[in-house]
């Protein structure tokens, strides 16, 4: 079973200390000029693109003309009486779009016309009990006690960067609010507490991005507000301490099991923070120490199908939008010219879509460094031809890497404890035409049951989701000894393979001897995918089934089952044939219908090929090309 914790990158290094000294020793300039610095924000508006400032000034006029949504109380207990979140998030999340839209607009038009709605924005944010969702707190806030979630934190960076920007041209009073709220709800709280779940690996549980993002927010405002650089360095040898622990869930090559989504949302916040560590110390502490870091940074770009769409293990949408921003920033920090190129095709419109923004612009942060962070052309990302993570076992190949309608494989090792874990050792995606017409389902709508003992209940989370055996109608189990060895990797001109023994990543009802599964993608003319299953049975024989996972349509013919998607662009659809032998299976298609997943289409079909006859050992051999 694979591993992808490897040894510490040494961030805890910093002692506060030597953090103090540094502290003492440097008064940088802020890292982004307030509005009143009018040389560099009309330098900005000029070099500007005359189309998004407009629409940065359109957004703020409809912002400045919108009541700011009430969040009464019973709107916050809905997640706890009937698990769903969007009732309460979504009008918390427009607070803070027009916290961004209207600061941002400000600075640039500098006329004070958006002054009074933002200070009503930014003054109830301050009124809010709690800046926690309710899927991490559930009950109502004890004002006593904040908890710091993903929306404290990000709220706390917020407010700071409001302040830096703003807070000398609105009423004096928010400022201190700002700083008061601040150290209440955040700073002390993270200096005094230990019940932070995300703050360090224990025995009970590991970090996960949360780690960075909580992290980021916390830090990220200190550093813009703490007036005692004894308490700043404090904080920061607390996160050096603790973004150790968030790097250890990085495997040798940099993958994240968490998948593309969750590393743009994690390491976005993670690069955030670093950049503004590096700032105020002048360069003497760097979050970015080693090649490690680089390899990380690297992972969109080994984790690419085709324009726009991402490998969608584990709780990930397979149409991952990142931020420009931030693969700006860290292509010029880290000089990866790729990372330039992949930024520049997130301002490109994606499939089916309208304006390509990149992610994350609705929050002052990234719409901030989305102005100053500047994308620069670049000629189209090409992927390479394998990319291999060894400690999560993930596969990628590429037929052609320069034509993004060529076929492409992906396939998973590793075990059923991961981050965001689903229970789908040895899942497969084949991508076709910008399609994954075979693929892996992404995640489920989050609710209060997602995540709680019924998460593999829902089939996005279950074996049944996705494309793996199912020996003896047995699924596969959760946790860390439920999981895959890699038997056999290589890739060369000819073929691209996976061996994987998968026979721990079931129960004992399942009576395995073996399970082995050989998924391969064959470099000759148009390509095509091989999988074979291979099963032993330790006490009999066993009935066995091998299942594919597609979207798409799909129809019995034969010996073969021809699967047919539906691109959003409106171009070609993409087909594959499914070729099997009618001797030593029998084929059905079975659907899932109206899947509650996050987004697109819902009806999952399950291609599932069957033994005849129980027996004590069988092949499953299946052929796998386009049409």
């Amino acid at each position: 079973m694979c591993d992808a914790m490897v040894s510490s990158t040494g961030l805890s290094r910093h002692n506060p200390i030597d953090l103090e000294r540094i502290l003492r020793e440097v008064s940088p300039p802020p890292p982004f000029p307030p509005a009143a610095d009018r040389a560099a924000w009309e330098k900005l508006r000029d070099e500007l693109e005359p189309e998004r400032c407009a629409g940065i000034l359109a957004h703020a006029q409809r912002y400045a003309r919108t009541p700011v949504p009430a969040l009464p109380a019973t709107l916050y207990l809905e997640y706890a009486r009937t698990g769903r979140r969007e009732g309460y998030q979504d009008p918390m999340r427009v607070r803070r779009a027009m916290l961004a839209s209207l600061a941002l607009a400000e600075c640039l038009e500098h006329e004070g016309r958006y002054l009074d709605p933002i200070l009503d924005v930014a003054w109830a944010i301050c009124e809010e009990s709690s800046w926690s969702m309710p899927a991490h707190q559930t009950v109502l806030a004890d004002v006593t006690h904040p908890v710091i979630d993903l929306a404290a934190a990000a709220t706390a960076l917020s407010l700071a960067e409001l302040d830096l920007l703003l807070g000398d041209e609105l009423d004096p009073a928010l400022g201190k609010r700002i700083r008061d709220e601040l150290d209440r709800r955040c700073f002390t709280p993270y200096l005094t507490r230990h019940d932070h779940w995300w703050l360090y690996n224990t025995a009970l549980r590991n970090v996960n991005n949360w780690t960075a993002v909580c992290t980021a927010g916390v830090v990220g405002a200190a550093i813009y507000v703490e007036p005692d650089p004894a308490r700043l360095a404090e904080i920061l040898a607390r996160a050096a301490r603790s973004l150790d622990d968030y790097l250890d869930t990085f495997d040798p090559d940099g993958g994240s099991s968490e998948g593309p989504g969750y590393w743009s949302y994690g390491f976005g916040h993670y690069t955030l923070l670093a950049h503004l560590v590096e700032h105020r110390t002048d360069g003497q502490v760097s979050f970015f120490p080693d090649d490690r870091l680089r390899k990380i940074a690297e992972y969109p770009l080994r984790t690419q199908l085709s324009p726009g769409r991402y490998v969608p293990f584990s709780d990930c949408d397979p149409d991952v939008r990142f931020i420009p921003a931030q693969l700006a920033y860290l292509s010029r920090r880290l000089d990866i010219p790729d990372l330039m190129s992949l930024a520049h095709d997130q301002l490109r419109p994606p499939a089916g879509g309208e304006e390509g923004n990149g992610a994350r612009s609705g929050e002052l942060p990234w719409a901030l460094r989305g102005l100053f962070w500047r994308v620069d052309p670049a000629p189209r990302f090409v992927p390479r031809r394998h990319d291999w993570f060894s400690g999560m076992a993930w596969m990628l190949a590429r037929l052609d890497p320069a034509d993004p309608d060529a076929l492409t494989l992906a396939v998973k090792g590793g075990h059923n404890a991961e981050m965001h874990n689903q229970n789908d050792v040895g899942s497969l995606v084949v991508h076709l035409r910008g399609e994954s017409l075979l693929t892996d389902p992404g995640r489920g709508r989050y609710t209060k049951a997602y995540f709680g003992p019924q998460r593999y209940e829902h089939v996005v989370n279950s074996s049944r989701g996705h494309s793996v055996p199912l020996p003896n109608g047995q699924e596969q189990l959760p946790g860390p000894e439920h999981g895959a060895t890699v038997i056999e990797h290589r890739a060369d001109d000819t073929v691209d393979l996976l061996a994987l023994e998968m026979r721990d990543a079931y129960p004992p009802e399942a009576d395995l001897e073996s399970l082995r599964r050989v998924v391969a993608l064959h470099r000759e003319a148009a390509g095509w995918v091989e999988l074979v299953d291979e099963v032993r049975f330790g006490s009999g024989p066993g009935e066995f089934q091998s299942a594919l996972i597609t979207f798409g349509e799909a129809e019995v013919d034969g010996s073969s089952v021809v699967v047919r998607g539906e691109r959003a662009d409106g171009g070609q659809p993409a087909a594959l044939r499914i070729g099997f032998d009618p001797a030593a299976v029998v084929a059905r298609v079975d659907t899932i219908p109206d899947v509650d997943l996050s987004g697109g289409r819902r009806d999952l079909r399950r291609i599932v090929f069957s033994l005849p006859t129980p027996a004590e050992s069988a092949t499953v051999r299946l052929r796998i090309e386009p049409l």
